[in-house]
């Protein structure tokens, strides 16, 4: 991010002049939105104006110390304090200091202040979205719990955890559960892969992601598949191919 946006906090005019030439030489493209001159003038014109990118700030002014602007309004945007007495170096920093030049303030300092911001801006930048996908990947995902499915002439639930196994058939999606019945779902086995809890449903094969709590038995098949056979549904033929046998047998057995 470049500094665009700059506001003067400077009670005394050549000094302030003097700035913005400085600001200007460095940043041509820059644009001085204010140059103001006292602890109210800041206030006021803080309270009413777009933040800007950042804020030179001398330290003393006409009516007070500038630290008395925080004590009034909330800045939101980072500073630069400016002053001939470095007795307030430290003091500064509990502010939204990001650099404190002594005055006279030389061009190269200047320079490097701004420079350190935009360099610190722009790794943040880089930064954030990497930061935004760890957490992404720490922070447990949320599966499907229930459906809420037309009844009558309104709806009830069904939990997930009555499910047995979903079969796709025709464009249909049915929801088979332990008690026997069925229910017709509008997700397909796609959506719905990523909606279930991968610890409790499995993917079988392109018509079944079954429920491991249905799974009454893991029978070898010819050339390397399995067969599972499942509860209260045993003429139900579920065939896990030989590409995804040790990936079920993994999921079986954890």
């Amino acid at each position: 991010m470049k500094i665009k946006k700059i506001v003067i906090i400077e009670d005394e005019k050549p000094n302030a002049d003097r700035l913005k030439r400085l600001l200007l030489d460095i940043r041509p493209d820059a644009e001085i939105l204010a140059i103001l001159d006292s602890v109210k003038e800041s206030v006021a014109w803080l309270a009413l104006h777009e933040k800007p990118d950042i804020i030179m700030m001398d330290v003393r002014l006409a009516d007070g110390l500038s630290f008395e602007i925080f004590n009034h309004i909330e800045v939101k945007c980072p500073v630069i304090f400016t002053t001939a007495y470095d007795e307030y170096a430290v003091r500064v920093f509990k502010y939204n200091s990001i650099d404190y030049l002594l005055k006279p303030i030389e061009k190269e300092e200047l320079e490097t202040a701004l420079n350190s911001y935009e360099l610190h801006i722009q790794e943040v930048q880089t930064l954030n979205p990497i930061i935004e996908n760890l957490l992404t990947q720490i922070q447990p995902k949320e599966f499907r719990n229930r459906f809420l499915l037309p009844y009558r002439d309104g709806y009830k639930t069904v939990m997930v955890s009555e499910v047995a196994f979903f079969f796709s058939e025709l464009n249909t999606t049915q929801a088979h559960l332990f008690n026997g019945d069925f229910e017709i779902v509008t997700q397909p086995l796609e959506k719905l892969e990523q909606q279930l809890d991968p610890k409790h449903f499995f993917r079988a094969n392109r018509q079944y992601i079954i429920n491991m709590d249905s799974v009454a038995l893991v029978q070898n098949y010819f050339n390397g598949k399995l067969k599972i056979v499942l509860k209260k549904y045993p003429d139900r033929e579920v065939i896990i191919s030989r590409e995804k046998a040790p990936q079920f047998k993994n999921w079986m057995d954890y």
